[in-house]
């Protein structure tokens, strides 16, 4: 995914601002986090202003589905 295509798929999410949105966010982050890095994940957090809008802070891991371990992980806690 570009990162172009993951901030009009994120402008979308953030528009709507639910529950299954910031599912669908993290999802997104994740695809991100695979593809481009941990810098262009915490850009977009901030660029959208995620943490408030769904509590997804910068320095969080992403995982894509049906990965090892954990959706996602904190890596600053």
């Amino acid at each position: 995914m570009t990162l172009a295509k993951a901030r009009e798929l994120l402008a979308v999410q953030a528009s709507m601002g639910g529950g299954y949105n910031r599912n669908a966010a993290r999802l997104i982050l994740a695809e991100v986090q695979d593809e481009h890095g941990q810098a262009s994940v915490d850009a977009l957090i901030r660029e959208f202003d995620l943490e408030t809008l769904f509590g997804l802070k910068p320095g969080t891991e992403f995982k894509k589905p049906g990965s090892t371990g954990s959706d996602s992980i904190d890596r600053k806690h």
